[in-house]
């Protein structure tokens, strides 16, 4: 399997670890910035700042501006982020039924060294 430049860029963008941490909590509901960084304690704000716009950019996220004194910036998963669900879900999937036997993988590369 070959994987093309615009999808490696994409995946990259979209599968990384912040990204995966915010969309975990968007799709339990629309949260704000605030309350983003609340629930993913060890990112940073610059770190969630260009994550959501990395998001925000491929349609995986939404911007929302809510109209109230002040203004309040709510993030939300688009339908087409929510499509990521299943994927990612089966990703998980996998690394569950095989993570045994990558941890024994990793413990021999590591007694090689």
């Amino acid at each position: 399997m070959q994987i093309a430049a615009p999808h490696r860029e994409l995946l990259d963008q979209v599968l990384d670890k912040w990204s995966l941490a915010v969309l975990n909590e968007l799709c339990e509901g629309p949260a704000r910035f605030n309350a983003l960084r609340r629930a993913i304690p060890p990112v940073t704000q610059k770190s969630l700042t260009a994550t959501l716009r990395r998001l925000e950019r491929n349609g995986i996220v939404e911007r929302v501006i809510i109209r109230t004194r002040p203004l309040i910036a709510e993030y939300r998963i688009t339908p087409l982020g929510k499509t990521l669900r299943h994927p990612v879900d089966v990703l998980v999937a996998w690394a569950d039924a095989h993570l045994s036997e990558i941890e024994a993988a990793r413990d021999r590369f590591d007694l090689a060294d």
